[in-house]
């Protein structure tokens, strides 16, 4: 009975905290944000990302197109994250606007499955990373197992909904940032950055600086999927968007730079560069990186898992999809599928995945909410059926085909026709111009100058059997 009555409290006070269905008013201030989103991208699989550049481009090269990549990634990301500020929606239900009620359900199940992806490959890599540690000092070794229980406790704090992550986040980026900083200290007292600059390219790896430009920016639009939910929780516009700004900006650059200086560390000091390994960095940086690595998967992953969660529950208005019953059930599957490790030889094929398929919607959602819409969204979006966002049948045709296109064209720059200026801003562009055109010819621009509010300051329409 105990257990039972645990689990009624914590499942009627998440609800009762807007884990549940609808939009949320946000409490966090600017500094708040900042640390949520620095903890955020300090991660392992950002970190390892830098390693693929390094010797394929040269390390200075590198850095720049990680800075530049992360700097046009992270507009877009601090763009969506504010919408989610000024609704108090998480950022799959903004799809809604431009999808549909209905056809908003298309990028949320793309989303679920990209986030389940994330989370498995994050699970694996601190997996992994324990296993070899356990190896070195026991000999026992299961990477397998490790990877089920790393993700086992991500599953666990994020069933603590937004709050828990709001008390945890900040404290594990600080412990992160600690640790990067010895851990960049001893590279850089071992080898200056000259001798960096100096690695020689490996021109047969197959790197270029627009690809690294290209793999930067699908980084930072795998996290857009997430920048609402996390922005929601802002009190005010400002707060969100010079938090997530700041934080992610400082967070990609701190973590994929440490990475490809990592790898060049170990070129420099005679070893064989293994891109997305984490125990060829571990081995030479020692206990120190491995705790790094391990901390950065609790901060992130319990974000990913979160954001899966908050996707399905915000999906449709319904009283019997509740967040702590999604949460396990989402969470048992990112447990079980934590055992697939032939998935990290693949990371790199994902983020072209993830690009292809989220690039076109974000700019289709941007346009729609600040050029389209106005910046103004009303209560119908939270509707089951019917209202302002009902469209054809719940689905906005004319968005699904423009998303189509996009993907399309993304793929193809990328394997078919090799773009010289990298796949993802073409694709962004593309995209944005085919909504936009189609909004403008279809007399659907709004030039009536409503006044912003948030949803939760809209008066309340009364549920009817058709919104269910």
């Amino acid at each position: 009975m105990s257990t039972t009555s645990a689990y009624r409290r914590l499942a009627n006070h998440l609800d009762q905290q807007s884990d549940g269905y609808g939009p949320l008013r946000g409490t966090l201030g600017t500094a708040r944000m900042g640390m949520i989103w620095l903890a955020a991208n300090l991660v392992v699989t950002t970190l390892l990302t830098g390693t693929l550049f390094v010797p394929g481009i040269g390390w200075g090269t590198a850095i720049a197109m990680i800075v530049l990549g992360t700097l046009l990634g992270g507009s877009v990301l601090v763009l969506v994250g504010n919408m989610g500020t000024r609704t108090g929606l998480p950022t799959m239900s903004l799809t809604k606007g431009s999808f549909g009620l209905r056809g908003s359900f298309l990028p949320v199940a793309a989303n679920v499955v990209t986030l389940m992806g994330w989370s498995w490959v994050q699970a694996m890599l601190a997996g992994v990373t324990v296993n070899f540690l356990v190896e070195q000092a026991t000999g026992f070794s299961s990477p397998v197992l490790f990877s089920v229980l790393c993700q086992l406790l991500v599953v666990c704090l994020a069933i603590f909904g937004h709050t828990g992550i709001a008390r945890v986040e900040p404290w594990l980026a600080l412990v992160i940032l600690a640790f990067m900083a010895y851990i960049f200290v001893t590279a850089f007292l071992a080898h200056g950055p000259a001798d960096f600059v100096a690695i020689p390219q490996d021109t047969e790896a197959g790197w270029t600086p627009v690809a690294a430009l290209d793999v930067v920016i699908a980084t930072a639009i795998s996290w857009t999927v997430l920048s609402a939910e996390f922005n929601r929780l802002a009190r005010t516009q400002a707060a969100g968007m010079i938090g997530s700004g700041v934080g992610y900006t400082l967070s990609t650059v701190l973590a994929m730079t440490l990475g490809a200086t990592a790898i060049g560390y170990v070129v420099l000091d005679g070893g064989e560069a293994l891109a997305f390994d984490p125990t060829v960095i571990v081995a030479a940086f020692g206990a120190p990186l491995a705790l790094v690595i391990f901390l950065s998967v609790m901060a992130t992953n319990t974000m990913v898992v979160y954001g899966m969660v908050a996707s399905v529950v915000n999906m449709a208005p319904s009283r019997r999809v509740t967040f702590l019953p999604t949460a396990i059930v989402l969470g048992t599957i990112s447990i079980l599928g934590s055992t697939w490790l032939a998935l990290l030889d693949q990371f790199t094929a994902f983020l072209v995945v993830i690009g292809s398929l989220f690039i076109p919607v974000f700019a289709i959602m941007l346009v729609d909410y600040y050029l389209v819409r106005a910046r103004h969204y009303g209560r119908d979006i939270l509707r089951g059926r019917g209202g302002e966002y009902w469209f054809t049948g719940g689905v906005n045709i004319a968005a699904v085909l423009v998303w189509l296109t996009g993907a399309g064209a993304s793929l193809l720059l990328t394997y078919v026709v090799p773009s010289p200026i990298g796949a993802t801003i073409p694709t962004f562009v593309l995209s944005a111009l085919l909504y936009l055109g189609w909004a403008a010819a279809t007399g659907r621009i709004d030039r009536t100058k409503r006044a912003h509010a948030h949803l939760l300051d809209l008066p309340e329409r009364k549920e009817t059997h058709a919104d269910r």
